[in-house]
């Protein structure tokens, strides 16, 4: 750095220039810091303009010397006799660090002392609730080895294992009020789109034969002969888990909405909203209940269970339009060929009057969904025929999906005998009823307006589904050997309190452009676990770092995700040590 004056003759400066060379290789140089005006400083050495510059020279020095202390090499000494202490840690998983501060902004901090007035407890619940929020995230397991992997963290538990045992009756407890403070405060990370809520339901089953408490012999989505118990699973229009409520196994589901809907009207309050699910949660109760006040519903309409003359009113090909167009088309007249009409979507609307509720039946027809249905069906047949031709008995299934229903048997003679062989063949009659709805879907709703935007609402409840594979693969919620009904809310609900950080994660991690690398189309624990690959050689070989990081958790997060695509380790690692040496 060097001293230069600049300005005119009765008006000057005097600053400190920094050079430096620029990406081309090319010298240049620019000011770093402005001393005072020369005048001025003048004045204050008694007009000895030598003694002014010998001051002025003196600043630069040191002002290059904080430079290079700022910017400069760090040198790290190895030994190669010395030798780690048994039993002393070096290494730590700091991959929690962003979800903390995530949880920092959700502020459970405030929630957790809020709790502590109601209650008479030691323990920190605060370090126990977020602590199994990370290990969910990132290593989904039970609750003792969720203890035994937060020893591995930064910062390790200073409470104990039975405390979090402790804790789990406190949660079950307080669950409908940490789910409203939630969402209340997810607004400040992302404004919540209440506009339209999702509902639906799920179960988990247990290995146990006796029923107990809300563990009910049930319809188990997996087919199970085990006591389950029900999930029923509020989501919001961003695909971000809203609220949850626990119900026995042996429970109708279409009687699980109203009360965990009347939860949100009074705790969340969210009073105006489309209310979404499938026809299975969509009883004529449950459509009444939705339609009271400023809400209304979409729900899917089954065409196979419809009345025999109102379904050939929404299978009739005629009158049906084009979405955007008034004009009225006749399917048969379509050219399925063709790849525009393969892939628009046609729709009719149905006046249906049920009780004292006038709604509107939305029948779609979709070429493309037609192809679809039609390729599964043929390869169902073809598993049909494989079925046939195998020797043994033939069973049907109790799956609507089975293979078996296109076979049919034939056990008597065309005289009315009883026939001394059983004959199977495919049922062609079958097939040909399945075909008659081909391309079809129907939704029921009161709503008025645009048919584009309720066809665009119902397509997104796949989102639901999603919410509940991610409970069971992603977060491995096992609650099949649990027994305690604290313990099944304190699983459940901590997988419920991870998904909305895991929305959260997913949408930051969007916006990081990393290469051919998409961080938000990949597992978080998968993203979780290079980060941690990385952060035990850098605190291994580089501890200096380890303040940095501390300080700024959400810089470690980007830089590692900036180069976390796939290559050497020691290299990516080098290359954070660099970025954060140089500022």
């Amino acid at each position: 750095m060097y001293i230069a004056l600049t300005g005119s003759e009765n008006n000057k400066d005097v600053y400190i220039y920094h050079s430096f060379r620029k990406e081309n290789g090319k010298s240049s140089s620019r000011i770093y810091k402005k001393l005072g005006k020369y005048n001025t400083l003048l004045e204050q050495f008694d007009g000895d303009r030598d003694k002014m510059m010998a001051w002025a020279r003196e600043q630069a020095d040191k002002e290059t010397k904080l430079y290079k202390e700022a910017t400069g090499k760090i040198s790290v000494e190895f030994s190669k006799a010395a030798c780690i202490p048994m039993n002393e840690r070096r290494s730590f998983n700091v991959g929690y660090l962003f979800l903390q501060e995530l949880c920092t902004q959700l502020r459970i901090d405030k929630i957790c002392r809020t709790i502590k007035e109601r209650h008479k407890y030691k323990y920190n619940l605060q370090a126990i609730l977020t602590d199994l929020v990370y290990a969910r995230i990132l290593s989904p397991s039970s609750k003792l080895a969720s203890y035994d992997y937060c020893k591995t963290l930064l910062e390790p538990p200073k409470y104990s294992l039975q405390d979090v045992y402790r804790s789990l009756s406190v949660i079950a407890e307080e669950s409908d009020f940490i789910q409203s403070e939630l969402y209340k405060n997810s607004n400040f990370l992302h404004p919540r789109n209440t506009r339209i809520l999702y509902y639906d339901c799920t179960n988990y089953y247990f290995e146990i034969e006796e029923e107990s408490d809300s563990k009910r012999y049930g319809k188990s989505k997996e087919n199970r002969p085990n006591p389950i118990v029900t999930m029923g699973l509020f989501m919001d229009a961003d695909g971000i888990p809203l609220a949850f409520d626990i119900f026995p196994g042996n429970q109708n589901e279409q009687t699980t909405l109203k009360p965990l809907e009347s939860k949100i009207l009074q705790d969340f309050n969210c009073s105006e909203f489309i209310y979404c699910s499938d026809s299975g949660l969509g009883s004529a109760a449950n459509r009444r209940f939705n339609s009271l006040g400023n809400r209304a519903y979409i729900i899917t309409h089954s065409l196979k269970k419809m009345k025999k003359e109102d379904r050939e009113i929404a299978l009739n090909p005629t009158q049906f339009r084009k979405v955007g167009s008034p004009k009225f088309i006749d399917l048969r007249t379509l050219d399925e060929t063709d790849e525009e009409v393969y892939n628009t979507i046609y729709y009719k609307e149905v006046p249906v009057v049920t009780g004292n509720m006038d709604e509107t039946l939305i029948v779609t027809y979709s070429p493309k969904y037609k192809a679809y249905q039609r390729r599964i069906r043929a390869r169902q047949i073809e598993r049909a025929e494989k079925i046939i031709s195998t020797p043994g008995r033939k069973r049907k299934g109790k799956n609507q999906n089975d293979p078996m229903r296109f076979v049919k048997k034939t056990s008597v003679t065309p005289d009315g005998e009883i026939a001394d062989k059983q004959v199977y063949d495919i049922d062609e009659e079958q097939i040909q009823k399945e075909e008659m709805y081909d391309g079809f879907y129907a939704v029921i709703t009161n709503l008025e307006g645009d048919v584009s935007e309720i066809i665009r609402i119902n397509k997104q409840r796949w989102e639901i589904e999603e919410n509940f594979r991610i409970m069971k693969t992603e977060f491995e919620i096992q609650t099949r050997h649990i027994s305690s009904g604290r313990c099944i809310w304190g699983i459940l609900f901590d997988s419920h309190d991870c998904s909305p950080l895991q929305h959260l994660l997913s949408r930051f991690c969007a916006y990081i452009p990393c290469g051919n690398y998409r961080p938000a189309n990949t597992s978080i624990s998968l993203l979780f676990s290079v980060k941690v690959t990385i952060a035990f050689f850098v605190f291994t070989v580089f501890p200096s770092v380890l303040p940095l990081l501390l300080v700024f958790p959400s810089l470690f997060i980007v830089l590692t995700v900036l180069t976390s695509v796939p290559g050497n380790i020691f290299s990516t690692a080098s290359l954070i040590i660099a970025l954060l040496a140089s500022g």
